[in-house]
């Protein structure tokens, strides 16, 4: 029998790590008990959930991903983006865009990631009360927007209402993200449109001067965009988290200041150990699948807990220890196979110039509460706030 995850249990939202833990050492396979939906499976072990990640016999589709109501008739053309798409269309839709996301084109965004963290971190004194600052609202969620709007040429006057999209979107599903989907959708074409008259030198410009003759549609582009806003939340929750657990373990944060060049693999040691996706998107099973000696019947989701899997024994040395220095099996934060993470490259180097940059500023910085509240959340380990002493 594969064991049971209450998703709406509150110890599995306040504890999702224990949780997963247990279900994992007693099956490779987990039932999640999802209010209004039928069979849900979650792999638990690392080899199983990296290899189904890869299997074709399991696909993403329209279903995977839940849509707010109420969404605007003139915007649902641009809802479907290519991480709701398999096979050939996603494969050419990859291939098109996959060049803006090199690790190269990454090193290169660096001095311009590094002067937007700045800024902020200049700006975050301001924003403290008594000397305590919440790190979420004034530096992890308005930092990967700025980035965003500095990749796709957002302009400097745009930037502010950009900021209030990324702060609906990092929020998740609900109504202040369903009324910021049809204005992001409007800048993303405002967007478009300014680099088709004038490519600059940004994301977006990189996309319309390729040559190539099967280029992306302006309705492509545009659902690039406001995929990019959506997907590009990410460290938001990561940067909180990750300062949140080097300050819970002072050892690993003394060693990493100790020797910079380990902020690279610090970073993935940190997704690995708190990374904000505990689940990947759902696949569903295209035929009968038998994993672990459980029947997975055709049409039944399925999706890899990469909170337990990147905690796997059986993987990683230690598991439950947070370790800068740890060397070994990639983590599955950024997903695996045909839709492993486009923008992992970015997103690594953000979180890493935002940890390096912020602890380089702030040395004495400190949790001011003992208990970080978390959003009650099934899918994202995230934290509602972070109130830290500068």
């Amino acid at each position: 029998m594969s064991p049971e995850i209450d998703l709406t249990d509150l110890k599995v939202l306040t504890d999702p790590f224990t949780a997963y833990d247990q279900a994992r050492e007693v099956s490779a396979l987990a039932k999640l008990v999802i209010p209004g939906f039928g069979p849900f499976w979650a792999l638990t072990r690392y080899a199983e959930a990296r290899a189904m990640l890869a299997d074709p016999r399991f696909e993403v589709r329209a279903e995977s991903f839940l849509r707010p109501p109420g969404i605007p008739e003139h915007c649902l053309a641009y809802l479907r983006t290519m991480a709701e798409q398999d096979g050939p269309e996603h494969l050419r839709l990859r291939r098109l865009v996959a060049p803006a996301f090199t690790p190269k084109r990454a090193a290169q965004l660096r001095p311009r990631l590094l002067a937007l963290t700045e800024r902020l971190l200049d700006d975050l004194p301001a924003h403290a009360e008594d000397g305590v600052v919440d790190l979420v609202a004034h530096f992890a969620r308005p930092l990967p927007m700025d980035v965003i709007c500095e990749m796709a040429g957002i302009p400097d006057a745009d930037r502010p209402r950009w900021r209030e999209y990324g702060a609906a979107v990092a929020g998740g599903v609900g109504p202040d993200f369903a009324a910021a989907i049809p204005a992001i959708i409007e800048g993303a074409k405002d967007a478009v449109a300014r680099s088709r008259a004038e490519p600059g030198d940004d994301l977006i410009g990189d996309l319309v001067r390729a040559e190539d003759d099967d280029r992306l549609t302006d309705t492509e582009l545009v659902t690039l965009v406001w995929h990019l806003v959506l997907a590009g939340q990410t460290p938001v929750n990561l940067i909180a988290n990750a300062v949140e657990a080097l300050l819970r373990h002072p050892d690993q944060l003394a060693a990493v200041r100790a020797e910079p060049g380990r902020w690279p693999g610090a970073v993935e040691e940190l997704m690995r150990f708190c990374s904000p996706q505990l689940l990947t998107t759902p696949r569903f099973a295209r035929e009968d699948v038998e994993i672990d000696g459980q029947l997975i019947r055709a049409g039944e989701r399925v999706t890899a807990a990469m909170v337990a899997a990147d905690r796997d024994p059986r993987v990683f040395a230690d598991a439950d220890r947070l370790d800068v220095t740890r060397e070994g099996p990639a983590q599955l934060g950024f997903s695996h196979g045909p839709h492993f993470c486009l923008g992992a490259s970015i997103a690594r180097v953000e979180t890493e110039v935002a940890l390096s940059a912020l602890f380089g500023r702030f040395p004495d910085l400190a949790l001011a509460v003992d208990d970080v509240p978390r959003a009650p959340d099934g899918g994202t380990w995230r934290p509602a706030n972070l109130l830290l002493a500068l």
